[in-house]
C-alpha cells in the first residue's frame, strides 16, 4: 500500500512555474488597483483547483479579501454560486461587512457591488445554473473596472457554449487572462514521486529506477496529476496496465473521492450503465452495455448520453463505440460496483463474446472472475487467453495461467496438459520480469516424479530453468542446467532437430554470449544452425544470429559478414510481434553489425521496437541494446545523444546490480565527454575513467575488455598517454593485446602505438604498429585499417617523414568519412594538417582544417575544434617565422642556427673565424628582424619553423 500525501496548505503545485508566475502578476496588478478576469481551464484532475488555491493564497498574503465558491450542478437555484460567494466574502474582515446583497431589486446580479476590491474565485463554473452562466459571460466580455479579480475554473468539454464563446472573446480582446495547465512531463512526475516518499524510504517505487518508472507512470496517467495520484495509490505496475490499475483496490478508492463524487451524482440508470461498461472495459459498444447491464437499448442510450454529458465517457471512434475519459475512471467504476453485479455482468459478457466468436484473451478477461462459479470453464478460457496474449502482455498471461493451475483439474486435466500449462506459465513469468517464481516452478517441475515429463517436455523445462537462472544473473547455474540437458542429445545433432532442442541450443548460446564466452558456443551454434529442424522461423533466425555473432567475435569475417546480411534480411521480414518475441534477437544482430562497422544497420535494429522493451523482464536486454546504441551514436558523431544514452544505461545498470555494465557505461561517457567538451574537462574525464576502472569487477571478462579500449581512448584524448598505455597493457594481456576481441584489436593496438609515441618510446611504437598492421590486414575491416593508418602516419610525422605521413592521413580520414564517423574524420584531418603543410603547402593544410572545423562544429566536438585552432596557430607561426627567416642574410642565418644550439658568441666566432664583436653585431640584427630578445626565444622560434 502506498499512501499519497495530501498537499499541505500553502504548498505550490509541481512544475507549474509559468502558471504561478502569471498568477503572481495578476495579484501584483490587483495590489496596484487593476483588476481582471482569469480563466483556468483544463481536463478533469489537471490541477485547476490547485492553481485557483494558489491565487487565493497569493492574494490573502497581500491582505486582499478573497471569496470562493463552487458551482454545484445538482443545485438549480438561480445565481446560487454568487450567493455562496457573497456569504463567504462577508466573513472576511477586509470585506464590506453586512452590506447589500449582490443583486438588485429584480434579482439580477450587480457586479458593481463586488468592485470594492478583492478576489472572487468560482470553481467548476461548467456546472453553473443558466443565470449564473449568463452573468459570467457578461463579466467576461465587460469586466467591472477597479481592483477586482474574477477567477473561474472550468472543464471546457462540459462548459455551455455561450460561456465558452464569451471567454474566447475576452481572451481575444484582452479582458480575460487564460491559464491552461498542461500534462506533467516525466521529470515533474519524478519530482512528485520523490516528494511522496516517506522518511523511512518507502514510496511508490525503488529510487534506483525512479526515472524509468516516472516515465512509465506519467505515460499511463497522461501526465494528469489526479490520475497519477490514483495510480500510485493503487500500487500501479506497468506489467498490469491497462488491464488493472494496480494491486491495491482499497488505496485506489481512498484516493478517488472526487471521482466517486462524480459517479454518485449520476442517476441510478446511468450508474448501472457505467458499471456495465467498466466490466466490459474500453472501448465498448452501447448494445453490449445494454445486454450486460440488463437494460433496454433505449434506456442504455439515454444513460450513456448522461455519462457523456458528465464527461465520464467519450466517443472512442467513428463506429459508435465509447471509452472512459481515462482508463482509471473505468477501474474506479468497476471497484465501486457490487460483487454480485460484477459476477452476473462477467457471465453475461462471457456468453456474449462466446456467441460472437470473440478473441480468446477477451473471453479470458471475464473468465478470471468466474473461477468460483464455473472453475472448469474459466480455467479452459484462461489457458486459451494466455496463449493468445502471451507475446504482448506476458504479465497478464502469467496471472491467468496461475489461476488456471490453481483451479481443480477438469475431466480432461491430464498430467501432460497441466505440465504444458506449467511450462507456459514459467515462460510468461520470465517474459514479465518474474524469473524467481519461474525458476522455483521449473525446478519443482523437474523434481516432481508425478509430472512424468516426456523427453521433449524435459528439454523445454531445462531450457526454461536455464533462462530463469540467466535472467537472475546465475550464469554458472544456467550453464550447468543447459549442459545437463544437452548431454542427453546425440552428437552429431539429430536430423531433423526438434524444436525443443533448438530452444535449448539458443539458451546455451545466450548464456555463453552474456558471459563473453563466444568461442565456446560457436561450434554447437554453427552445427545447430546448419541442421534442418522443426523450429519456427523466429527461433531459426535467433539461432543463426547467435552463430553469426560468435563468428564475428572470433574475427572470422568471411563467415560472419554474409551470414549477418542474411540474418538481417530474415529479421527485417518478420513482423514486429514475431521479431520481438525473443527480444535478445535485435540486440544480438545490432551488436554483430556494430562490430562489422555497419553502423546504420546496427542503429536500425538496435532501435527497432525499443519502446516496447521497458518491462522488468526486458530491462537486462534493454541495457545491452542501449549500450550498443550509445556506442553507435558516439562513433557516428551524435555525441549529446550518446552521453544521454550512457547515463541512462548507468542508472539502469545500477538498478539491476550490474557493476560491469556500470563500468562500460562510464567508459562511454568519459570518451564522449572529452570529445564534446575538450581538454578543459580533462580532469573530469580522468576522474570518470578512474570511477569506471573502480566500478569494473576484477578479472578479464568480456565486459572489462570491452571497456578497455574506451577507457584507454578517453585517457589519450584527455592528454594522459601514460595512463592510456597502462590501461591497455594491464587489461589487454600484454603488448599484443591477446585479451581484446579480434574485431577491435587493431583499434586498441593503434591507441597503444600512439600512446607509446607520445611517451617518447619510438621503438615500442614501431613494434606495435607492425602488429596492428598485421591484425588489420587479417581482419579486413575498413575502420580498423583506418585507425592503423592513422597510427602509422603519426609515427612518420614524429620522425619528420611528412610526405609519408600525409599519404596515410588522407586515406584514413576518407575511410572514417565513408563509414559515417564524422568526429574521427575531423580529428584525423586536423592531426594530419601539419604533415600536409610540409608536403603540399600551407593552403592545402588550411583547407583540411576548414573542413575539420565545420564537421566538428556540426557534431559538437569541442576537442576537435581546439585541435584545429591550435594547429592553425602553429601553421601561422611557422608561416610568419619562414617569412622572417627569409629576411636574414646567409651569414645571419648561419649564426642564428649556431646560437640556437646553445653556443656562446666566442664559440661561434672561433668556429666561423670571425671576431666576437662581429658575431654580436649579426645577432643583434637577427633579434631585430625576428622580433626576439634572447637565445632561448630564438631557439624556440627556429625549432617551431622546423
Amino acid at each position: 500500500m502506498v499512501a499519497v500525501p495530501v498537499p499541505a496548505a500553502g504548498e505550490l503545485p509541481v512544475a507549474r512555474e509559468a502558471e504561478l508566475a502569471a498568477l503572481a502578476r495578476i495579484v501584483e496588478a490587483l495590489g496596484n488597483g487593476h483588476g481582471s478576469v482569469v480563466e483556468i481551464a483544463g481536463e478533469p484532475g489537471i490541477g485547476k483547483t490547485r492553481l485557483a488555491t494558489a491565487l487565493a493564497e497569493l492574494a490573502a498574503r497581500r491582505g486582499l479579501p478573497v471569496a470562493r465558491a463552487r458551482a454545484a450542478r445538482a443545485d438549480p437555484t438561480p445565481l446560487q454560486v454568487f450567493r455562496d460567494a457573497w456569504t463567504a466574502r462577508r466573513s472576511f474582515p477586509q470585506a464590506a461587512g453586512n452590506g447589500p446583497e449582490p443583486f438588485d431589486e429584480d434579482g439580477r446580479l450587480t457586479p458593481a457591488r463586488w468592485a470594492a476590491g478583492g478576489v472572487l474565485v468560482l470553481d467548476d463554473v461548467h456546472g453553473c445554473d443558466p443565470r449564473s452562466t449568463a452573468a459570467l459571460a457578461r463579466l467576461a466580455r465587460s469586466p467591472e473596472p477597479g481592483p477586482f479579480v474574477l477567477a473561474l475554473t472550468h472543464r471546457p468539454r462540459q462548459t455551455p457554449p455561450g460561456l465558452l464563446e464569451a471567454l474566447e472573446d475576452g481572451v481575444r480582446t484582452g479582458t480575460v487572462t487564460r491559464i491552461e495547465p498542461g500534462p506533467l512531463d516525466p521529470p515533474a512526475v519524478a519530482a512528485l514521486l520523490t516528494s511522496w516518499r516517506t522518511p523511512e524510504g518507502t514510496g511508490p517505487h525503488d529510487p534506483a529506477g525512479l526515472d524509468g518508472f516516472a516515465g512509465q507512470v506519467c505515460a499511463a496517467a497522461g501526465g494528469n496529476p489526479q490520475y497519477l495520484r490514483l495510480l500510485v495509490a493503487a500500487d500501479w505496475h506497468p506489467g498490469h496496465w491497462p488491464e488493472r490499475s494496480g494491486t491495491d483496490a482499497d488505496g485506489l478508492l481512498r484516493e478517488a473521492k472526487p471521482l466517486i463524487a462524480e459517479v454518485d451524482a449520476l442517476t441510478p440508470r446511468a450508474a448501472v450503465a457505467l458499471s456495465a461498461a467498466a466490466v466490459l472495459s474500453s472501448p465498448f459498444r452501447p448494445q453490449d452495455v445494454a445486454q450486460v447491464a440488463g437494460l433496454g437499448l433505449d434506456d442504455t442510450l439515454d444513460a450513456l448520453a448522461e455519462l457523456e454529458r458528465a464527461d465520464l465517457v467519450r466517443p472512442a471512434d467513428w463506429s459508435g463505440r465509447l471509452r472512459f475519459r481515462h482508463p482509471v475512471v473505468g477501474h474506479v467504476a468497476y471497484e465501486r460496483a457490487g460483487l454480485s453485479f460484477r459476477l452476473r455482468a462477467h457471465h453475461r459478457a462471457l456468453d456474449l463474446l462466446t456467441a460472437r466468436g470473440g478473441r480468446a484473451h477477451e473471453r479470458a478477461r471475464h473468465a478470471e472472475h468466474l473461477l468460483g462459479t464455473d472453475a472448469a470453464l474459466a480455467a479452459r478460457a484462461l489457458s486459451e487467453g494466455a496463449a493468445d496474449i502471451a507475446a504482448r502482455a506476458p504479465a497478464t498471461a502469467a496471472r491467468w495461467l496461475r489461476l488456471a493451475l490453481e483451479s481443480p483439474p477438469g475431466r480432461d486435466g491430464t498430467p501432460g496438459s497441466r505440465t504444458e500449462l506449467e511450462l507456459a506459465c514459467c515462460r510468461a513469468l520470465i517474459a514479465s520480469g518474474q524469473p524467481e517464481e519461474a525458476r522455483a516452478r521449473a525446478h519443482e517441475l523437474l523434481a516432481d516424479p508425478r509430472a512424468d515429463l516426456s523427453e521433449r517436455q524435459s528439454l523445454r523445462a531445462h531450457a526454461v530453468c536455464a533462462d530463469a537462472e540467466r535472467q537472475l544473473g546465475r550464469y554458472e547455474e544456467a550453464t550447468a542446467m543447459v549442459c545437463a540437458a544437452l548431454d542427453a542429445l546425440p552428437r552429431p545433432l539429430p536430423d531433423p532437430l526438434p524444436a525443443e532442442a533448438v530452444g535449448l541450443v539458443i539458451e546455451y548460446g545466450l548464456v555463453h554470449v552474456v558471459r563473453g564466452r563466444h568461442d565456446q558456443a560457436r561450434d554447437l551454434l554453427r552445427e545447430a544452425a546448419r541442421t534442418p529442424g522443426e523450429a519456427d522461423r523466429t527461433d531459426r533466425t535467433v539461432l543463426r544470429v547467435l552463430s553469426a555473432l560468435c563468428a564475428t567475435h572470433s574475427g572470422d569475417l568471411a563467415e560472419a559478414g554474409p551470414e549477418v546480411t542474411r540474418c538481417a534480411g530474415l529479421l527485417d521480414a518478420l513482423p514486429d510481434p514475431m521479431a520481438g518475441r525473443i527480444p535478445e534477437t535485435l540486440a544480438l544482430l545490432g551488436c554483430a553489425e556494430l562490430y562489422l562497422e555497419r553502423f546504420a544497420d546496427a542503429a536500425r535494429h538496435l532501435g527497432r521496437g525499443l519502446d516496447a522493451t521497458g518491462s522488468d523482464a526486458h530491462r537486462p536486454i534493454l541495457m545491452h541494446r542501449l549500450l550498443a546504441l550509445a556506442m553507435v551514436e558516439q562513433w557516428t558523431g551524435r555525441l549529446a545523444a550518446s552521453e544521454g544514452r550512457a547515463r541512462e544505461v548507468e542508472a539502469l545498470a545500477h538498478a539491476l546490480g550490474a557493476p560491469d555494465a556500470v563500468a562500460l557505461a562510464r567508459a562511454m561517457r568519459a570518451t564522449t565527454l572529452v570529445w564534446s567538451h575538450g581538454r578543459q574537462y580533462a580532469a573530469e574525464t580522468i576522474a570518470l575513467v578512474e570511477e569506471a576502472t573502480t566500478a569494473s569487477p576484477p578479472g578479464h571478462s568480456w565486459w572489462s575488455t570491452s571497456a578497455t579500449g574506451l577507457l584507454a581512448q578517453a585517457r589519450l584524448l584527455a592528454g594522459d598517454a601514460a595512463g592510456c598505455r597502462r590501461t591497455l597493457l594491464d587489461n589487454g594481456g600484454g603488448e599484443e593485446l591477446p585479451l581484446v576481441r579480434p574485431f577491435s584489436r587493431p583499434f586498441a593496438l593503434a591507441l597503444l602505438t600512439t600512446a607509446a609515441l607520445e611517451c617518447g618510446d619510438h621503438e615500442s611504437a614501431h613494434r606495435m604498429v607492425r602488429t596492428a598492421e598485421a591484425e588489420a590486414g587479417r581482419l579486413g575491416l575498413a575502420v580498423q585499417q583506418a585507425y592503423v593508418h592513422d597510427a602509422r602516419a603519426r609515427l612518420h610525422l614524429a620522425e619528420g617523414e611528412h610526405e609519408a605521413a600525409a599519404a596515410l592521413f588522407e586515406p584514413a580520414a576518407a575511410a572514417f568519412r565513408s563509414a559515417g564517423m564524422p568526429v574521427q574524420y575531423a580529428w584525423t584531418l586536423a592531426s594530419g594538417a601539419p604533415a600536409l603543410a610540409a608536403a603540399q603547402g600551407r593552403a592545402a593544410a588550411l583547407s583540411r582544417l576548414d573542413s575539420a572545423e565545420a564537421v566538428a562544429r556540426t557534431s559538437g566536438a569541442r576537442l576537435v575544434q581546439e585541435r584545429v585552432a591550435r594547429t592553425r596557430t602553429e601553421l601561422s607561426d611557422r608561416h610568419r617565422t619562414a617569412h622572417s627567416l627569409a629576411l636574414l642574410s646567409e651569414r645571419e642565418r648561419e649564426i642564428a642556427e649556431l646560437a640556437a644550439t646553445g653556443l656562446r658568441s666566442r664559440q661561434i666566432a672561433e668556429r666561423l673565424f670571425l671576431s666576437t664583436r662581429t658575431v654580436e653585431t649579426h645577432l643583434s640584427r637577427v633579434y631585430r628582424k625576428l622580433d626576439v630578445s634572447s637565445r632561448l626565444a630564438l631557439s624556440v622560434l627556429l625549432r617551431r619553423a622546423g
